[in-house]
């Protein structure tokens, strides 16, 4: 016979559960102790009445105490799901609630008796229910207003980053913050902010143009609710790459970055380590032989014929037979993907109907 499915939960025992039993029992028991007293009775009838009332207290108890502990493990259930945050915004608009209903219950005290207390009684009701989940809708709000950020207070370790030069100048880091894949706490030493600097004062536009991107990406998580920065001061680290993985593994967090050496220094020590172009090429349109995408060819190839072209994504093509062809727009069909440490390649050659 095949076990039922929607079998019931095991009722709850426990310390709880038998402590109000405990105190169902004696109250119970000291009941049929006073009701069988009265009439100067017999102490067969008290020790009856005591029995009867023990016995009763027993049933009663366990289901009380099973039910008591039953809610009790549904309210525990209900914090742990609930952020803290929220359970402090929630506490301070329902006294902010009280506070109303106190004030606004001060004019009904002049009206009759019979409608008085029942319209209190409603505005006690109503007011800090109100106000109690407002505070919990809008908590990020509220705690915005004085400068806190509560979805990046109290987070665990694994939850801790620390930033490296590459992925602030890369750009899309504030994308992953944003879309919620990138939270918490996150650390940028300063020799990280002092590369950046350097960057940014170069003669070269290029390097000039991708520091600042660096310094403006801080600037913008700083202001960004759902994580905090923190400027880690401290002495020179020497090699820069180094001392951002020491950090991470002294704070117990990850190492976020988009340069691939770093990454393989982090895996050889052991740190958890976030690299931005793995995220990027796992979450591109995976290719396979065979298949026919549209490119733009874009500039010549290393080898003789070839012409290079990027996907939307950044993915690069690199055609055969393709420089022909050079500022068109093709439709090739894929020979071979090559995935590498920086990114993905894909090699392909002119369609059929291309090539005519």
């Amino acid at each position: 016979m095949s076990e039922d499915p929607q079998r019931p939960s095991r009722a709850p025992r426990g310390p709880l559960v038998e402590f109000v039993r405990l105190i169902i029992v004696a109250s119970l028991a000291a009941a049929g102790y006073g009701v069988a007293h009265q009439g100067h009775a017999g102490t067969g009838r008290v020790v009856l009445g005591i029995i009867l009332g023990s016995a009763v207290g027993y049933v009663a108890g366990g289901v009380l105490g099973r039910g008591t502990a039953s809610a009790m493990n549904a309210v525990e259930r209900e914090f742990r799901r609930t952020p803290a945050a929220e359970i402090v915004a929630g506490l301070i608009g329902l006294v902010v609630g009280l506070i109303l209903a106190l004030l606004v219950t001060f004019p009904l005290f002049k009206l009759p008796r019979q409608a008085a207390w029942p319209s209190i009684g409603v505005v006690y009701l109503v007011v800090p229910n109100l106000t109690y989940r407002i505070a919990r809708t809008k908590r990020d709000d509220l705690f915005s207003l004085v400068g806190l950020k509560p979805k990046a207070a109290g987070v665990g370790r694994s939850e801790v980053n620390v930033i490296d030069t590459s992925a602030l100048i890369d750009g899309r880091m504030l994308e992953l913050v944003r879309t919620g894949f990138l939270s918490g706490v996150l650390l940028v030493p300063s020799a990280v902010l002092g590369e950046l600097q350097q960057i940014a004062d170069s003669s070269d536009p290029g390097r000039r143009g991708r520091g600042r991107r660096g310094l403006d990406t801080i600037a913008k998580l700083q202001r960004d609710p759902t994580v905090e920065v923190i400027l880690v001061e401290g002495e020179a680290m020497g090699d820069v790459d180094a001392g951002i993985v020491r950090l991470a593994r002294d704070r117990g967090g990850s190492v976020v970055t988009a340069d691939a050496n770093l990454v393989k220094v982090a895996e050889v020590l052991r740190v958890p380590v976030r690299s931005i172009n793995a995220l990027a090429s796992a979450m591109r349109t995976p290719f396979g032989p065979g298949e026919r995408i549209a490119v733009r060819l874009t500039k010549e190839g290393r080898e003789h014929g070839q012409a290079v072209g990027y996907l939307e994504d950044g993915t690069m093509v690199v055609v055969q037979e393709g420089r022909v062809l050079l500022g068109a727009d093709v439709t090739v069909q894929v020979t071979n993907v090559l995935q590498t440490q920086t990114g993905r390649m894909v090699f392909a050659t002119l369609a059929e109907d291309t090539a005519r």
